[in-house]
């Protein structure tokens, strides 16, 4: 039977104290968490550049591949902290010591990721260990892995003059990138904020800085951006539980991946406000469709990627009132649907589902572990066991099919 475990989530949040450029001097701590949501954001971006003339199918084939590499890569690297890449690249130039390295990071793996299923545990030995045709997936992320990187780069380079690596370190981006340059909207991404898809990616970025519960203290602090991808894995996990079918998983990774992004606008308005009354709520949110509208859709419609403005639009669920709204899109409408018959009436391909309901929850799942690991590692405020009481109170009835959520905080004691 598949599930997901304390050991699961963990595994995913642990992102969040693995350091990142750990041999230069930092005008800010990096983390392994933080890149990796620029860069799934930055293959997402390429997935659609890339797969326009495709059948929805293909596009669907290939955007779980990209998900699903993505982890597979992020767990990988998880289990191999904190190796530098030139280190890691002479070591994967010899097959056999690469293969002794990974079949000891599989077996690190194994307790925490076998529960989702023996299929995906499959697909993840054979991502490392079976020899195979180079495909559009892995492509799109090895071009948004060194755009991701590159851009992290950037933020160090004016601080470590005297670092005789930093130039070999800009080459190797430039000429990684550069071979990926025959990867529809690489070469507009690299142009940098002057092109529609470069400014989305540059200020995606920028959710870094903006840390969550900024009035809280807390160990780890997890920035806006790190979080995004954190309900991003959780909710595609919960979906492998679910059996859900392809495109609702890869719809509901994409829109935990977004679904915070409206933060960028207006930064971290904590529900109390929001709710406080009414009409401040709605106001938030009208400010925040405008702002969306004026600095993201429109210049992507303006820059010729109507259908990247689109398909965010619909994660973001600006026609549905809501981003954990469950909808689908029948002949281009998108509406709302019950979650209860989401499995019997509309999992399927052809109607773009999306599972808001999973992202909420994921959303809250991924603030659990936020208090949670603080109160762990000694920040034991107030603040945080009211958080941890309140969303173990209001999850401890709560099941999604098979998958009870108050079963899986009462793990977390």
């Amino acid at each position: 039977m598949t599930s997901i475990r304390k050991g699961l989530l963990q595994l995913v949040f642990s992102g969040s104290y693995m350091k990142r450029w750990n041999d230069k001097l930092r005008p800010m701590e990096l983390w392994e968490v933080d890149k990796q949501a620029h860069k799934m954001i930055v293959a997402w971006l390429l997935f659609l550049c890339n797969t326009r003339s495709m059948s929805e199918a293909q596009r669907t084939e290939v955007g779980n591949g990209i998900i699903e590499g993505g982890l597979f890569e992020y767990f990988y690297r998880l289990v191999i902290t904190d190796i530098k890449p030139p280190v890691f690249y002479q070591i994967k130039a010899n097959p056999e010591h690469y293969e002794q390295l990974t079949k000891w990071v599989l077996s690190q793996l194994h307790p925490r990721v076998r529960p989702l299923g023996g299929a995906f545990w499959e697909r993840l030995e054979a991502y490392f260990l079976l020899p195979s045709e180079h495909t559009l997936a892995e492509d799109i992320l090895e071009a948004a892995h060194m755009w991701a990187s590159s851009w992290e780069f950037q933020l160090i380079k004016g601080v470590n003059p005297w670092d005789d690596e930093l130039e070999a370190i800009e080459a190797n981006f430039a000429e990684k990138l550069e071979a990926k340059s025959h990867l529809h909207g690489v070469s507009e991404i690299t142009a940098g904020p002057h092109s529609a898809l470069g400014r989305l990616a540059h200020l995606c970025g920028q959710l870094r800085f903006q840390k969550r519960w900024s009035q809280i203290p807390r160990i780890p602090e997890t920035s806006v951006l790190g979080h995004m991808f954190i309900v991003a894995s959780y909710a595609f996990c919960m979906n492998l539980v679910l059996e859900t079918g392809q495109r609702r998983r890869m719809n509901t990774f994409f829109s935990g991946l977004f679904h915070d992004l409206p933060e960028l606008l207006t930064r971290d308005i904590i529900s109390p406000v929001k709710r406080s009354v009414q009409p401040i709520g709605e106001m938030i949110k009208e400010y925040e469709e405008q702002e969306l509208t004026r600095r993201v859709l429109s210049p992507l419609q303006s820059g010729g990627h109507s259908d990247v403005a689109q398909t965010l639009s619909y994660y973001l669920g600006l026609e549905a009132g809501s981003e954990f709204a469950d909808t689908v899109r029948e002949n281009g409408v998108v509406r709302r649907v019950e979650w209860d018959n989401f499995a019997s009436q509309w999992d399927r391909d052809e109607l773009d589902p999306k599972d808001g309901r999973v992202v909420k929850v994921c959303d809250h799942l991924a603030a659990f572990i936020e208090a949670y690991t603080s109160t762990r590692n000694g920040i034991n405020t107030d603040q945080l066991q009211q958080a941890l009481w309140r969303l173990r109170s209001q999850y401890s009835q709560v099941s999604l099919g098979e998958l009870h959520i108050g079963a899986l905080l009462a793990d977390f004691d």
